[in-house]
């Protein structure tokens, strides 16, 4: 007979010895922190600067494992993405699970393994946390949440209100991988090609142009709400317009395609390892060369410019047919539970 597999329990929450062994013989463990020993209840922190970012956000993305990524790996490259299009350098996460009664161990301890693994490639560590269990059926396995810290790149200054008229918009890759990667995993369908995440950090190649260039007026990621979310976002904080070249705007085959067959706008799907950056028109071919010669921006691209202010802004699009249309934006989320 097979033994049945390690489960957390309810009790593994109580706060007690079980909560104990969870915590040292599990996540520090795992993590790489058994030297952690006194777990005090907040983490003391020596920043070199008065500049920091301070960002959180919580992850109840379904299902846990995707091509591309997992829920530990979106954890920590999501709000390490929060930082970085902030202008800051990514220095501690704190780390919160609350976990389903239920949830084998082998999951778990996967989950722990992958969120080791994306703190140590982006040179971040992890320095406080808490854990929470509760009923079946309360949860689904396991929500994450981390936060983060990190010191603001010299000299770098962006936002809303550095945005102006002729500005070119960036987008550095291609959209909808995540999202379609989620709907078409959880969904069971399968295409000729290769659905993948984009799950990664944005930090190398965000810092890269920010210490390069100096026409960075603003950048975000477009997570939720997609490219549409975050162009209709600028129109509004700004009162400018926005214009967009269908044409210009990188999509891999197979995505479009799977949104197409599942009646999707691709500008509306979620992304989770590209950003988009308003820049200076004199900057703005640097930006796109310093993007090409990584790996991560291989399909950057200009995809159109900041217009004059507006009586109700809008973010406008040349169809690939020459027409226009309006890009609204989303209602709310096409797709939920994707990060």
């Amino acid at each position: 007979m097979q033994k049945e597999k390690a489960k957390i329990l309810l009790a593994h929450g109580g706060g007690g010895r079980l909560s104990d062994e969870l915590i040292r013989g599990t996540i520090l463990r795992i993590l790489g922190q058994q030297e952690a020993g006194k777990l005090y209840d907040a983490a003391a922190i020596t920043l070199e600067s008065k500049e920091i970012c301070f960002t959180t956000d919580s992850y109840v993305v379904e299902p846990l494992f995707f091509k591309g990524g997992d829920i530990g790996k979106l954890a920590v490259c999501g709000t390490v993405n929060d930082l970085a299009v902030c202008g800051a350098k990514p220095i501690v996460l704190s780390l919160s699970f609350i976990i389903e009664t239920g949830l084998e161990f082998e999951v778990f301890e996967k989950i722990l393994e992958s969120i080791r693994d994306a703190a140590l490639e982006n040179n971040v560590s992890i320095v406080t946390g808490d854990t929470k269990t509760v009923e079946q059926g309360k949860a689904d396995k396991i929500f994450v949440n981390t936060t983060g810290i990190g010191i603001r790149l010299v000299g770098v200054e962006l936002g809303f209100d550095k945005i102006k008229t002729g500005d070119v918009v960036i987008v550095s890759g291609t959209t909808g991988d995540h999202g379609m990667t989620i709907i078409s995993q959880r969904e069971g369908i399968s295409f000729e090609g290769e659905l993948r995440s984009d799950c990664a950090s944005v930090y190398p190649l965000a810092s890269k142009l920010l210490k390069e260039t100096d026409g960075i007026k603003f950048m975000r990621d477009p997570t939720r709400g997609g490219l549409a979310a975050t162009l209709n976002e600028i129109c509004m904080q700004t009162g400018l317009g926005i214009e967009v070249r269908q044409a210009d705007i990188p999509v891999k085959p197979t995505v479009q395609a799977a949104a197409d067959m599942l009646g999707f706008d691709i500008l509306n799907i979620a992304n989770e390892g590209k950003f988009v950056a308003v820049v200076s028109p004199q900057s703005a071919e640097k930006c796109l060369a310093i993007c090409r010669k990584e790996p991560l921006g291989k399909d950057a691209s200009i995809i159109g410019q900041i217009t004059e202010k507006q009586d109700a802004p809008a973010v406008e699009m040349i169809t690939r047919i020459g027409g226009r249309r309006v890009v609204q934006m989303p209602y709310g989320r096409e797709l939920p539970r994707i990060c």
